[in-house]
């Protein structure tokens, strides 16, 4: 009878247990991050958002290489369980890059000239607020960036285009908080699905001998670029006007 022979098994070096340690931390810090802007400290929280997302693909690119390296073959199923954990930041920085380029503006308008001004939204942006004064230098960017947001003209009548406009804005899921018929101005605030970030929206409708007219300017209460988010959100509004 053969004695039994015992393999001894190989101790996981603590390269491989710091990019598991580390990989984690990471992917527990993206949440923290998000957080940390839903709570008002939003650059804090943008911040280590990017760290996570840049750390989270350093640490894939390391696994992989780990992974070639004939020193590293028997524990290269540990090394891929790891890389996994990093993905996730690694995928979102990517979507962050490869995201498109934005000029570094957040008050967006379809009517340049004369755009669409804010009656109740001051009080509820705060002090720590972008200011809602009309710069010439973001306009002039806006022109150059996004030719194709225009005014809106129908051969609706006012008080159907109003209520059609209420109807839109409430479908896309903004807050109204202002109503003003007589006025034609709706205010309303819209937040972003992730990080929470609260941008104002101001619907005018003016009466011309065709119809209505219908202007929409969208603004960031913080951060200097919007991503191209208003942009996005007053297309979103005129393509659904239209469809009614």
């Amino acid at each position: 009878m053969n004695p039994t022979t015992e393999i001894p098994t190989q101790k996981t070096p603590g390269l491989v247990n710091w990019l598991g340690y580390l990989t984690a931390t990471l992917l527990l810090a993206l949440p923290v991050a998000v957080l940390t802007v839903r709570s008002g400290a939003w650059q804090q929280g943008l911040l280590l958002y990017a760290v996570a997302c840049l750390g989270a693909a350093i640490l894939l690119l390391l696994a992989c290489l780990m992974m070639v390296l004939p020193r590293f073959a028997p524990w290269r199923r540990a090394i891929a369980r790891r890389a996994l954990i990093a993905l996730p930041g690694s995928l979102l920085l990517l979507s962050l890059l490869g995201g498109g380029s934005y000029p570094r503006i957040h008050d967006i308008s379809t009517d340049l000239e004369d755009p669409p001004v804010f009656t109740a939204a001051e009080q509820r942006r705060g002090a720590n607020s972008n200011s809602l004064q009309l710069d010439p230098q973001t306009q002039a960017l806006q022109a150059e960036a996004y030719p194709e947001l225009q005014t809106l003209r129908s051969r609706q009548a006012f008080d159907d285009m109003f209520d059609r406009a209420v109807q839109v804005a409430t479908g896309l899921g903004w807050e109204i908080y202002l109503q003003d018929r007589n006025a034609g101005v709706i205010e309303a605030v819209d937040s972003t699905a992730i990080m929470g970030f609260k941008d104002d929206i101001v619907i005018r409708l003016r009466t011309n001998a065709d119809g209505t007219v219908v202007d929409l300017r969208s603004v960031s209460r913080v951060g200097l670029g919007d991503m191209g988010a208003n942009a996005k959100r007053i297309s979103a509004f005129m393509e659904r006007l239209q469809q009614g």
